[in-house]
């Protein structure tokens, strides 16, 4: 059985890689989903180009999106600091 896509759930181009927007809205006319791209902003997704839905994340069929979309896609992390190191955890305190 297939999850119900609801307001918030993430978007994937796989499952397993890093998550590139969230779903803004699910609108009946046209159906589709209105979907925040990262770097980008809202695209409307048609409902056959949603390949899974489950774990509250939504997986897209990338050969289905248009063209500004998927260019969108691929841009959706230049934001990111590429040298961007986390910090290291604080050592656990013994209680």
């Amino acid at each position: 059985m297939q999850e119900q896509i609801r307001e918030g759930f993430m978007v994937f181009v796989s499952d397993g890689e890093e998550g590139v927007g969230a779903v803004r809205e699910i609108r009946n006319s046209p159906p589709g989903l209105v979907v925040y791209i990262e770097n980008t902003g809202d695209f409307l997704v048609p409902l056959g180009a949603v390949a899974a839905v489950h774990s509250d994340k939504v997986i897209l069929n990338c050969d289905r999106l248009d063209p500004a979309l998927r260019s969108a896609i691929n841009h959706a992390r230049d934001a990111e600091d590429p040298f961007y190191v986390a910090p290291p955890e604080p050592p656990e305190e013994d209680g």
